[in-house]
C-alpha cells in the first residue's frame, strides 16, 4: 500500500469514528432530553385523564405533577373507588383494552382496604373542594407535612390496634413519597389543584 493509500485509509477511519461518536452523542442527548423536566411536563399534560383548570396555576408544575401522579406513582389506583370502576367500560388495560380512565371516579377516593378482619380504611378524595384547594381544602404546607411525616391530620385511624400506629396514615406509601423533592411535592399539589372537583365522600364542589 502506498503512502497516499495509507493516508486515504486513515482519513476514512477518522471520518467513521467522528460519525460514530456524533451519533452516540445525539442518542445520548435524546436520552437526556427524554428525562428532562420539559419532556415530563409535556407528557404529563398529554396523559392527564381529565380536563385541567390551568387558570392562575403554574403550567409547568401542573404538567410535572401529572407526570408524577399518573405515570410514576399511579395515585388513582388507590384513590378511586376501586378496580371495578377505575376504568371506563372497555377501557381496562389489564384486560388488553385501550386505557380509558373513568373521570367520574378519578382521584375521588372511596376504595376500601381491609386492614384487619374488623377495620377497614377508605382512601380519601384528593380533588379540590369548593375552596379550590385539593384533598378537601389542604394548604400546601399541610399537604407537605402529611407526606413528610405520615401523621394523619384527621386521625381517622386512632382506633387501630397494635402494632399499628394510629396517628399515622396506613396503606398510603408516605415512607417512599416523603423522599421526593420539595419541587416534586409542589408539582403534585399544583396538579391536584387543577383537576376537577369530585363530589365523592361528601366533597362540596
Amino acid at each position: 500500500m502506498t503512502r497516499r493509500q495509507h493516508l486515504g485509509a486513515g482519513k476514512i477511519l477518522v471520518l467513521c469514528a467522528a460519525v460514530f461518536v456524533g451519533s452516540v452523542g445525539v442518542r445520548s442527548l435524546r436520552a437526556a432530553d427524554d428525562n428532562s423536566d420539559e419532556a415530563k411536563v409535556r407528557i404529563g399534560l398529554e396523559i392527564a385523564p381529565v380536563p385541567l383548570n390551568l387558570a392562575h396555576k403554574n403550567r409547568a408544575l401542573v404538567g410535572l405533577g401529572s407526570y408524577i401522579v399518573n405515570a410514576v406513582i399511579g395515585c388513582n389506583g388507590c384513590h378511586s373507588a376501586g378496580p371495578q370502576s377505575e376504568y371506563l367500560l372497555g377501557g381496562n388495560p389489564f384486560f388488553g383494552q385501550p386505557e380509558a380512565t373513568n373521570p367520574a371516579t378519578y382521584l375521588g377516593g372511596g376504595r376500601v382496604f381491609a386492614l384487619t378482619s374488623t377495620i377497614n380504611i377508605v382512601s380519601r378524595n384528593l380533588t379540590p373542594d369548593h375552596t379550590g384547594l385539593p384533598i378537601g381544602g389542604d394548604t400546601f404546607e399541610e399537604f407537605s407535612e402529611t407526606i413528610r411525616t405520615g401523621v394523619d391530620p384527621d386521625q381517622l385511624h386512632a382506633n387501630l390496634p397494635p402494632p399499628f400506629a394510629g396517628t399515622l396514615l396506613q396503606v398510603m406509601p408516605w415512607p417512599e413519597l416523603r423522599k421526593l423533592t420539595d419541587r416534586d411535592l409542589r408539582a403534585i399539589y399544583e396538579y391536584l389543584s387543577a383537576v376537577p372537583c369530585n363530589p365523592n365522600q361528601g366533597h362540596v364542589c
